[in-house]
């Protein structure tokens, strides 16, 4: 994941720092003292000011990526190592041998496609509409049925169609299967139940009866 340097916000406690989206433009991501999700937003190429997603959690107010944005202006982008924040000073510590997976980034543009595709005319994230979706195309598709033919496990399957879904409405063909599972964790943020249970119900009621 390409980043740039980090830096310390006033504006909440925490660090910020930027990335390259796949759409070509730049992104602002905030990681708060105590939260474990970090705080995601794309920034305007005619405005520069951050797009937040439909979802971004209360933690991180638009004002700390605004502060961001105006803090990493003009720095170069370059690979760093993971980062944490301390104990005491509560500082950014570049760690660069420690073998720790850099979390998944999702690019906020196809996150906020995909918001906007599940939305309903109340202008509320649809779950009902996503697994209804989900259901249709996994009924429809040959190679779902070539999968469960084959035994594939309710995770291979579940992937293979939230996947494609989300490749055909955000238009990102390279969208990689670490950023759909990031995607569903992000909505699953919201979800009191798991966004994809009827989903996921309906590949086991499928599956048994293999």
């Amino acid at each position: 994941m390409i980043r740039t340097n980090t830096v310390i916000l006033s504006t909440i406690k925490g660090i910020a720092y930027r990335l390259k989206l796949t759409s070509g433009g730049s992104g602002i991501v905030i990681m708060a003292e105590g939260e474990s999700q970090p705080g995601i937003a794309s920034i305007s190429k005619t405005s520069g000011k951050a797009i937040l997603t439909a979802n971004t959690p209360k933690a991180y107010p638009k004002e700390a990526f605004e502060e961001a944005i105006s803090l990493t202006a003009g720095m170069p982008y370059r690979k760093q190592g993971s980062v944490r924040l301390t104990e005491d000073a509560k500082l950014p510590v570049d760690i660069p041998d420690e073998p720790i997976p850099e979390e998944t980034v999702v690019d906020s543009a196809d996150y906020q496609k995909i918001v906007d595709h599940y939305t309903d005319k109340n202008g509320k994230l649809s779950y009902a509409l996503i697994n209804k979706e989900m259901i249709k195309f996994s009924h429809s598709s040959s190679i779902v049925r070539k999968m469960k033919e084959a035994g594939e496990t309710m995770k291979a399957i579940r992937l293979y169609t939230v996947g494609t879904k989300f490749r055909g409405i955000t238009g990102n063909r390279a969208l990689t299967e670490a950023e759909v599972q990031k995607i569903v964790s992000l909505l699953d943020e919201v979800s009191p139940k798991g966004v994809l249970k009827e989903f996921n119900d309906e590949i086991k009621r499928g599956l048994k009866k293999k």
